[in-house]
């Protein structure tokens, strides 16, 4: 099982690959962004919304708020400007509430619908945090090869290196 600090590094570490992502990622046009590289989300952009999609529907159901707004299917937004906004403010938002959990929820049941399942599963609260942050690190890594077809390299991306003033000692 993983505790709470393994929870909030996961969390710093997301929050500074997306900014570092999306930085690269401005500096593309639209057309560039949304251009279908076969990749499973298509594109560039379709690989965002999808990150962001996923995101906001665990978080939702961690915090007891209804998905029923969100389409798995369909991309939540067209403006790269307002999902870069919304990417940011998720971000902050799920590194705030990684503050608030505490051992005893991380080892209880946690039960949820899946609309991609279309059942309801019931596992250990820390699998689905854990599941959490490693579709998020699967699909950013489709991303780097996108930006790196392009000839955009993002740089080191190894959790050790995370910057001090953003991982703890």
């Amino acid at each position: 099982m993983i505790d709470v600090d393994y929870a909030r590094m996961m969390a710093r570490y997301n929050r500074w690959m997306n900014q570092r992502l999306y930085a690269l990622c401005a500096g593309l046009d639209d057309a560039t962004r949304k251009q279908d590289r076969g990749a499973f989300f298509k594109s560039i952009h379709g690989t965002l919304n999808h990150l962001l999609y996923g995101d906001l529907a665990w978080l939702y159901r961690f915090t007891g708020r209804a998905i029923d707004g969100l389409d798995p299917k369909a991309g939540l937004y067209d403006d790269f400007g307002a999902l870069r906004a919304r990417r940011e403010a998720l971000d902050a938002e799920l590194q705030a509430w990684i503050e608030t959990l505490d051992a005893g929820w991380l080892a209880a049941d946690f039960s949820y619908f899946s609309k991609a399942y279309d059942a309801q599963f019931t596992r250990p609260a820390w699998t689905l945090l854990v599941h959490l942050f490693n579709h998020q690190t699967h699909h950013r890594g489709q991303l780097t090869t996108l930006l790196s077809q392009l000839g955009v390299d993002i740089g080191v991306t190894d959790l050790p290196m995370l910057p001090d003033e953003i991982a703890p000692h």
